[in-house]
């Protein structure tokens, strides 16, 4: 982990939230305005400012929150951005739970590593400074800017049941790194070469359509069904939370041919063995296209009924398999399974406020389901076109239906049971999933 601790970045939440919120933390409004500290091995170490109202009303709900409005603005060291606004409130309008969200996130340096998984060769010496086969630090990666608005309801059928239904907008601008935008100011040694990314070459080779790099609109409305009988919402300790949804999406212009038709399927499982303190959760999703095509930008991102984080990345990284490269596996359809043991190791108060300290051995794996058709002879001849060896870029033999496998521990602080300062470690089991061995993301809430 570099050189900031959980200690310190407590320390700042704690001071900030004693300065802003009421007596009594369980009843009324809350809030804080926070530094938004926090690292992620794909995004490097993030600074900006938030902050999360909660309103809790006459406490009869709690420790679940009547409205919460959250709002954000980071920059992170390896050049993505976040701005965003986020309502989620269950007493807006008597019987339904409405999601709202705005956000903005440029990307100057997005992870693209090929499609389909195991089929697509990563080869970490080529964004290695002292290896004679240097290429570039950028090589895997490209320009990716993502505006989303969305509105989102459920309601209850009965009991546990609810149905879901949402609207939005998804805005895409995709394209090569901006060298010149990120050599600016930097000395010689420093400054990235002029040379192809890999998805310059895939633009090349025909994998990429040339279409893909304009700016493409694609609204988007989804429904399905969900059934929840968790105890709590942000770390319960039992019950089941699944769900069951169709997204369509329209495009239109140059794009139009990205139309597409996608089902989810979800399933989250808390289990207490034996006592509260010590709960095995576990998460089974698959994503699956049934109709159309989608830009591969789009390929990677992970559909859900409401908003919680910022991005929902299909396979890789934070969202998703902790220890793997972000974006490590792009296809048609996949399927991902999260398993954690969550330990509450102490408990205590700090004046109205409760805390507890927990930890969180896990392990994740994801595989493709739908791979994103290549034609391998037609590739080998496009590949060969350029004067590269296509063995260096793919690996035809593998199966892309093995799967990809990542384990690691986490370490969590929470205040009033929804405020959880998170801190995960891991390592891919596959040095061809991330040129890193040791993984670190320090972010906000337990993954699912």
């Amino acid at each position: 982990m570099k050189r900031f601790s959980l200690i310190s970045i407590l320390t700042f939440v704690l001071s900030a939230q004693a300065a802003v919120a009421q007596n009594d933390a369980k009843t009324g409004w809350t809030f804080g305005i926070l530094p938004s500290i926090a690292y992620d091995a794909d995004l490097g170490f993030q600074y900006g400012a938030l902050t999360n109202i909660y309103y809790y009303g006459d406490g009869s709900s709690y420790p679940e929150y009547l409205h919460s409005i959250y709002l954000e603005a980071n920059r992170t060291t390896k050049k993505s951005g976040l701005f965003r606004l986020n309502l989620d409130s269950r007493a807006l309008v008597p019987g339904l739970r409405i999601s709202a969200d705005i956000s903005y996130m440029p990307d100057e340096m997005c992870d693209f590593s090929g499609f389909n998984g195991h089929q697509a060769v990563v080869n970490s010496s080529w964004t290695d400074d002292g290896d004679s086969d240097y290429r570039s630090r950028a090589f895997y990666k490209h320009y990716r800017d993502m505006f989303r608005s969305a509105v989102d309801v459920q309601g209850n059928i009965s009991g546990n049941y609810n149905w879901n239904a949402g609207a939005g907008l998804l805005i895409f601008n995709a394209g090569s790194v901006n060298l010149d935008k990120l050599n600016r100011g930097q000395s010689d040694d420093k400054k990235l070469p002029d040379t192809d990314a890999l998805f310059d070459k895939y633009l090349q080779w025909g994998l990429i359509d040339r279409c893909e790099t304009e700016t493409g609109t694609f609204p988007y409305i989804h429904g399905g069904v969900s059934y929840d009988s968790r105890n709590i919402t942000a770390a319960p300790s039992s019950g089941i939370w699944a769900d069951a949804f169709v997204t369509y999406t329209a495009a239109f212009g140059n794009l139009k041919q990205f139309n597409s038709l996608k089902l989810n399927a979800d399933f989250r499982h808390y289990l207490a063995l034996g006592t509260p303190i010590a709960v095995l959760a576990y998460r089974l999703s698959a994503q699956l296209t049934i109709a159309g095509e989608t830009p591969f930008y789009m390929a990677s991102q992970h559909n859900v009924l409401y908003l919680k984080r910022a991005l929902y990345e299909s396979l890789g990284g934070s969202s998703s398999l902790r220890g793997i490269t972000r974006n490590r596996i792009v296809s048609d359809g996949f399927a991902l399974a999260n398993i954690e043991l969550r330990l509450r190791i102490a408990k205590f108060d700090i004046g109205s406020h409760h805390f507890y300290v927990a930890t969180n051995p896990f392990v994740d794996v994801g595989m493709v389901l739908q791979p994103t058709d290549i034609d391998e002879q037609k590739t080998r001849r496009a590949v060969a076109s350029t004067g590269d060896n296509a063995d260096d870029y793919f690996d035809f033999s593998s199966s892309v239906y093995r799967p990809h496998l990542s384990g690691g521990a986490g370490l969590k602080v929470a205040m009033n049971e929804n405020f959880i300062l998170s801190v995960d470690w891991a390592t891919p089991f596959s040095s061809n999933d991330s040129e890193k061995k040791s993984n670190v993301y320090v972010k906000m809430g337990y993954l699912f």
